[in-house]
């Protein structure tokens, strides 16, 4: 069975328009919250109707309008060519560290659109007359050892150095170490 997630489209607040629908509004708030369930219906959005579902926020809903099967692709193709991988302890137990001390609540507040703010500075700049320049990519940096990248950002977040090296990466099976293959002629 495929998780719900994969269907949810746009959410959207819901609140009754006048007096007149008031009533059967809190009726199916109240009883949807009552039962922890979720309602689902048919709405017309753009010439086009949709599912979707609704739950009870405050003394409002919030309709979420969901795909349709077909607009869900399997993730079978895109996941059966991933390998099963023994993960050394040490590599999982890194990462967890890292991810144990990044984690926080979710606040939407902290993430920006930058891609509309660059555009929007973009535009002042050509309002006011500046000359645009293309901005230059510098490409990332090259990880070779993940194990290597896992300990450099333990050292740096507590303020020390990397210097530490990990075991070659030649013990990890690093395509940079091993040995090239000879074309045949």
């Amino acid at each position: 069975m495929k998780s719900m997630s994969v269907y949810i489209d746009s959410p959207y607040y819901i609140a009754p328009d006048g007096t007149v629908g008031q009533e059967a509004f809190a009726v199916i708030r109240d009883t949807i919250a009552k039962l922890n369930m979720v309602a689902l219906g048919r709405v017309v959005l753009a010439r086009r109707e949709h599912v979707i579902a609704l739950e009870p926020k405050g003394r409002g809903l919030v309709g979420t309008t969901l795909r349709y099967p077909y607009e869900v692709r399997a993730e079978k193709p895109y996941f059966e060519d991933i390998p099963e991988l023994k993960l050394p302890k040490e590599m999982l137990d890194l990462a967890a560290h890292i991810v144990q001390t990044k984690s926080g609540h979710f606040d939407p507040s902290q993430f920006e659109d930058r891609y509309e703010n660059a555009l929007i500075d973009l535009l002042k700049k050509k309002q006011a007359g500046e000359k645009i320049e293309p901005a230059r990519e510098t490409p990332p940096p090259r990880v070779v050892n993940l194990m290597d990248a896992l300990r450099r950002s333990v050292e740096a977040e507590r303020g020390g150095s990397a210097k530490r090296q990990a075991p070659s990466a030649k013990a990890h099976g690093s395509e940079s170490e091993r040995p090239k293959k000879k074309k045949s002629r």
